[in-house]
C-alpha cells in the first residue's frame, strides 16, 4: 500500500520520459515537467461539476445548431438555406461519401461523443468499470479528431469567398453553433487525464523504488500514455487501463516515415487536381487550392487569401518538413537539441489539424451554392486527397514518439561522462 502511495506522487511525462515529484496542487493549479515544460496534470476547481455544467450546456447548443436553419444566401432574387445536417447530405448525393463521412464523425459525432462520455464519467454514472475504461479510452482518444471549431472557421471563410456572389446571412442555428464550439472545448479543457483515471480506479503499485529527475526507461519503467500509470518496462499491458505499450512506441520511425511518405504522395494530386467546380451560368470552372488563393489575392481579400495560404498549403508543407526532421534527429543526424525538436513537436501536433480548413469550406461552399441554372458549385477530387493528406499527417504525428529525441540527448550526456572519466 505504501508503495502503491509512493507511485501515485509520482508522474513520467509522456513527452521526455523524466520522472517527475509531483508536489501538492491546489484548486487552480498545475504541474508542468521541469525539463520540457509539458503539462502534466491540472488540479481543476469543482472537477466534477465545471466539465458536466460545459458539457451539458454544449450539447444543448449542439441540438439547436442542427434543429434551425443555419446560413443563407441571396442571389438575384434566389435565396438558399441550409442546415447542418444538409451539408454532409450534398456530399452523399454528389458521390462524394467519403467527404461527407469526414464531416459527419469529425464535426458532429467525435465531439457529441466525448461530451457524453465526460457527463458519464465525471458524474461517476452506475457501469461497470470495463464500461467506464472503454469510455475514457475512447474520449482522450476522440478528442483529437473533434473540429468543430475548425469548421466554424471554414464557415467564416466561405463568407468571404461568396460575398462577392450575393448577400450572405446567417441563421437561427449559426449562434448556437458558435457557443458550442466554444463549451466544448472549455469542458474537455477541465477534465484532466490523470484525475479521471485515479478517480475510475487507484494507480497500480510499483514494486520498485522511483527516483525522480531521471528518465523512467533507464529506472525500467515506462508511462502508460492511456492512464499516465507508472508501469514496469517488462509489463506489456497496463493493468489499470489494460492498454498495451512499450518503453518506446514499438516501430515508431517507420510508421511515421511510411505514412509521411504516404502523405507527400497524396499531396501532389491533391494540388494539382481541382478541389471544387463552379457552375456559373453553364460554365464550368474548376479551382484548385492555389487557384483559390490567388483569386482571393486578386479580389482584395488579403487576410482571408493569407489564412488559406498558410493553413491549405504552407503548414502542410511545413508539417511534413518538419515530421522529416524529427525523424532525421531521432535517429541520430544533425545538431542534437532536444528543446528545440520538442517545440517543434508540439507545433506540429497543435496546427495539423487547421489544415482541414479548406476541406470545410468547400462542404459549405458545395451546400449552400445552389442555385439551380444560375451558379452552383460542386465539390471535386482534389478535396478528398487534400483531407486525405491532412488525416495522414495527423497520424504520421501522432505516431512518432517525441521521447526518442530526448534518448539521443541522453545518450550523447552518457558517453560524454564516459569520455570524460577516461
Amino acid at each position: 500500500m505504501c508503495e502503491q502511495h509512493h507511485a501515485s506522487r509520482h508522474i513520467l511525462c509522456p513527452q521526455c520520459d523524466l520522472l517527475v515529484a509531483l508536489p501538492p496542487l491546489t484548486a487552480g493549479e498545475k504541474a508542468c515537467c521541469p525539463r520540457c515544460s509539458t503539462t502534466l496534470t491540472t488540479q481543476w476547481q469543482a472537477p466534477r461539476q465545471r466539465p458536466t455544467a460545459y458539457a451539458l450546456a454544449a450539447l444543448f447548443m449542439l441540438l439547436l445548431a442542427n434543429l434551425f436553419p443555419f446560413v443563407n444566401m441571396k442571389v438575384a432574387g434566389v435565396v438558399s438555406e441550409i442546415t447542418l445536417q444538409a451539408i454532409p447530405g450534398v456530399m452523399f448525393s454528389e458521390d462524394y461519401a467519403s467527404l461527407g463521412t469526414l464531416f459527419v464523425l469529425f464535426v458532429q459525432l467525435a465531439p457529441a461523443t466525448c461530451l457524453i462520455g465526460i457527463l458519464l464519467l465525471v458524474n461517476r454514472i452506475p457501469v461497470t468499470f470495463r464500461v467506464s475504461r472503454v469510455l475514457a479510452r475512447v474520449l482522450f482518444q476522440l478528442k483529437t479528431w473533434g473540429m468543430a471549431e475548425i469548421f466554424l472557421a471554414g464557415v467564416l471563410v466561405s463568407f468571404v469567398k461568396l460575398m462577392a456572389y450575393g448577400d450572405i446571412g446567417i441563421g437561427p442555428g449559426f449562434l448556437p453553433w458558435c457557443l458550442f464550439c466554444i463549451l466544448q472545448l472549455r469542458a474537455f479543457q477541465c477534465v484532466d487525464r490523470r484525475w479521471l483515471w485515479d478517480d475510475l480506479a487507484p494507480a497500480p503499485a510499483v514494486r520498485q523504488p522511483l527516483e525522480a529527475g531521471k528518465m523512467g526507461m533507464p529506472q525500467g519503467l515506462r508511462a502508460c500514455l492511456c492512464c499516465t500509470a507508472i508501469v514496469a518496462a517488462q509489463q506489456p499491458v497496463c493493468p489499470r487501463c489494460h492498454v498495451k505499450g512499450y518503453v518506446r512506441r514499438h516501430n515508431s520511425l517507420q510508421w511515421t516515415l511510411a505514412l509521411l511518405l504516404t502523405s507527400i504522395i497524396l499531396y501532389l494530386p491533391a494540388n494539382l487536381l481541382p478541389v471544387m467546380i463552379t457552375d456559373l451560368l453553364g460554365d464550368k470552372m474548376p479551382s484548385t487550392i492555389l487557384a483559390g488563393v490567388v483569386l482571393l489575392w486578386s479580389e482584395g481579400s488579403y487576410p482571408v487569401a493569407m489564412v488559406i495560404f498558410i493553413a491549405s498549403i504552407m503548414v502542410p508543407t511545413l508539417k511534413m518538413v518538419a515530421i522529416g526532421w524529427l525523424c532525421l534527429d531521432a535517429k541520430g543526424y544533425g545538431r542534437r537539441d532536444s528543446e528545440r525538436m520538442h517545440k517543434i513537436y508540439e507545433v506540429v501536433e497543435f496546427v495539423g489539424r487547421w489544415s482541414m480548413i479548406d476541406v470545410f469550406v468547400i462542404a459549405v461552399l458545395s451546400a449552400l451554392v445552389r442555385m439551380g441554372a444560375l451558379m452552383n458549385i460542386y465539390p471535386a477530387m482534389g478535396a478528398l486527397m487534400f483531407a486525405l493528406v491532412v488525416i495522414v499527417t495527423m497520424l504520421a504525428a501522432m505516431m512518432f514518439d517525441p521521447r526518442l529525441s530526448w534518448d539521443r540527448a541522453a545518450q550523447s550526456s552518457h558517453k560524454e561522462l564516459a569520455e570524460h572519466g577516461k
